[in-house]
């Protein structure tokens, strides 16, 4: 079968659709949907958000130097839409969306409660990337919903149902295929 040559794009996907949690100095709060997001290093701990300049949210994380990675899920789904698509600057969409603040460890930005895993960043740099900027973050504290521990007390995301993003759609999470290392992996006896 042929492919298609395609001008320049991102067609890394699926990738997950999280909450990004921000707040200001003078304890102004708002919650907006990004993509653009990942690790970036495990030690230290550091992930990433890529956010356009014009985004409400763009200047609180400027502000503070701070925000929080809130995972999503199916149940999460509309809320997830919805926060991408309104301003935090015409809504409080934490009560639009029913969504519960939180007090974070670490940072002022809110946590999501409903969010199984919620990621607390420190900005480290900003670096300008076109139509988003980079903020890298510096993990500072994971807080995880201990409804999703397995019976070793191991952290089950699947169980949650996480949320998926991939050219414009949502998805859930499909059928648990085998763990890190499983096809290097010695057959039981």
């Amino acid at each position: 079968m042929a492919k298609q040559t395609w001008k320049a794009g991102n067609m890394i996907y699926p990738i997950p659709a999280v909450l990004v949690t921000v707040a200001d100095n003078q304890g102004n709060d708002n919650v907006l949907t990004v993509a653009w997001t990942g690790t970036v290093c495990t030690n230290p701990a550091m992930a990433y958000v890529s956010i356009r300049p014009s985004r409400h949210s763009y200047k609180m994380i400027q502000e503070t130097g701070q925000f929080v990675i809130n995972l999503t899920t199916k149940d999460l789904a509309f809320a997830t839409d919805y926060c991408g698509v309104k301003s935090g600057k015409d809504e409080d969409k934490f009560k639009t969306a029913k969504l519960t603040r939180e007090k974070a460890t670490y940072v002022k930005a809110p946590l999501i409660k409903e969010s199984p895993v919620n990621i607390e960043c420190e900005v480290t740099q900003v670096i300008p990337c076109g139509s988003h900027d980079m903020f890298l973050g510096k993990v500072l504290c994971v807080h995880a919903d201990e409804q999703y521990m397995d019976e070793t007390g191991k952290f089950d995301l699947q169980k949650a149902n996480p949320l998926i993003y991939s050219h414009g759609q949502y998805f859930e999470t499909g059928e648990y295929l085998g763990k890190f290392g499983y096809s290097v992996q010695k057959k039981k006896k």
